[in-house]
C-alpha cells in the first residue's frame, strides 16, 4: 500500500471526527461520509462539525464530503468505519459485496452488530466477502474527547496484513498521536466491545456508591474475563496487559469521558434503559454488545459473571443493587 491510497472515514460522530482530525495532519484529501446533510453544510460553511466535538476546527480544502456512501466506497481505497454497531447494517443498505472489491475495510467501531453477533470484521468477511487480509481494527486506548483537545493518545492499528496496518498506522500518526501495529484482528476487537460492557459494569457501581477499592477489584477480574473469553474464541499468543487490551480497558472505566460508564452511572442510579438512552446525546455500544457477548458465549461457555450480571440488569430487568451484590461474591 501506498500513499496514493484514497482513505474515507465512514461517520459523523465524536470518533469519526476526531479520526478524520488525526488524518488531516497526513492525507491531502479526505473523504467523509456524514448522512446528515445539514451537518455536511455545515461543516464546510464553518469549519467544525456542528454535533460533535465542536472545537475541532478543519481545512474544508482537505475535505471531500459526501451523503452519498456508494459514491465514496467507490473512489477510496481505504475506508474507515465509524459508525454505531447498532446503525451498521442500515447505513450499508443498498452497496452489495462487488462495491466492496479490492478494498481495504478498518473498523473503529468497537461494537458488534447486533442482527447477526458478529463483530464488524466477521461481518465484513461473510456480507461483503472481504478477504480477512484485508480487514483491520482501529483501537485504543484513545477518547475522542482527548484527540480534540491534542493531548497525548495511543493507538493500536491491528491487520494480518502487515503493511496495511503499517500504512494506516502511520496515516494517523501525530504530533499528539502515537501508533503500534498488531496483527490480532479478532482480540483487539472483541475486547474492544467487551471493555464497553465492563465500563458499564463499572458505572453502575459507581452509581450504586461503590467506592475506588472495590472499581480495582471490578477491573481487574474485567481483564482476566477479556482474556478468558478472547483467548477461546480466538488462541494465539498476545499480551493482555498491553495497552489494546488492557489500556484500553482502563480508560473506558475510569475516564469522564466514557459514554458506557456515563450510561452505567444512570442505570445504577435508578434510569431505566431507555430513559438513560434517551438522556444521552451519544451512543453506549456496549448495550448492544452486551447482550451480544452473551448470546455469542453460549456456544463458548466462557465463565463471564461481570458480563452476565450486566446482562442480567439492561436485558433480564434485574436490580442493579441486588445483581452487583450477588456479583461481589463471584470476584476476587
Amino acid at each position: 500500500m501506498n500513499k496514493t491510497q484514497q482513505i474515507a472515514v465512514i461517520g459523523g460522530g465524536s470518533w469519526a471526527t476526531a479520526i478524520v482530525k488525526m488524518l488531516c495532519n497526513n492525507v491531502p484529501k479526505i473523504h467523509w461520509w456524514i448522512r446528515n446533510p445539514l451537518a455536511v453544510e455545515h461543516i464546510i460553511k464553518y469549519k467544525h462539525n456542528p454535533n460533535y466535538l465542536t472545537s475541532v476546527q478543519f481545512d474544508t480544502d482537505k475535505l471531500l464530503l459526501n451523503t452519498n456512501l456508494k459514491e465514496i466506497v467507490s473512489k477510496a481505497d481505504v475506508l474507515i468505519m465509524a459508525v454505531p454497531s447498532a446503525f451498521l447494517k442500515d447505513a450499508l443498505s443498498g452497496l452489495t459485496a462487488e462495491d466492496f472489491k479490492n478494498k481495504q475495510v478498518f473498523s473503529a467501531i468497537k461494537g458488534i452488530v447486533p442482527e447477526h453477533n458478529l463483530i464488524v470484521g466477521d461481518f465484513f468477511n461473510k456480507e461483503y466477502k472481504i478477504p480477512v487480509e484485508n480487514i483491520g481494527v482501529i483501537t485504543g486506548p484513545c477518547h475522542a474527547e482527548e484527540v480534540a483537545m491534542e493531548k497525548l493518545s495511543y493507538l493500536t492499528v491491528a491487520s494480518q496484513n502487515p503493511n496495511n496496518s503499517a500504512f494506516v498506522a502511520s496515516q494517523l500518526k501525530c504530533r499528539y498521536i502515537k501508533t503500534t501495529v498488531s496483527d490480532d484482528i479478532y482480540g483487539t476487537e472483541y475486547s474492544a466491545v467487551l471493555k464497553n460492557v465492563f465500563a458499564i459494569a463499572s458505572g453502575i457501581c459507581h452509581g450504586l456508591g461503590y467506592g475506588d477499592n472495590f472499581q480495582a477489584v471490578l477491573i481487574s477480574n474485567a481483564i482476566q474475563e477479556i482474556k478468558r473469553f478472547v483467548d477461546e474464541v480466538h488462541p494465539i499468543d498476545r499480551d493482555i496487559k498491553s495497552s489494546a487490551y488492557l489500556g484500553d480497558l482502563l480508560v473506558t472505566a475510569y475516564s469522564q469521558f466514557s459514554r458506557n460508564r456515563t450510561f452505567g452511572g444512570m442505570i445504577g442510579k435508578g434510569y431505566s434503559v431507555k430513559s438513560a438512552q434517551l438522556e444521552m446525546n451519544m451512543i453506549a455500544e456496549g448495550y448492544y454488545g452486551t447482550k451480544c457477548v452473551y448470546e455469542i458465549n453460549k456456544k463458548y461457555n466462557v465463565d463471564m459473571p461481570i458480563t452476565k450480571a450486566v446482562y442480567n440488569i439492561l436485558y433480564g430487568k434485574k436490580s442493579p443493587a441486588i445483581e452487583m451484590e450477588l456479583l461481589t461474591d463471584k470476584l476476587s
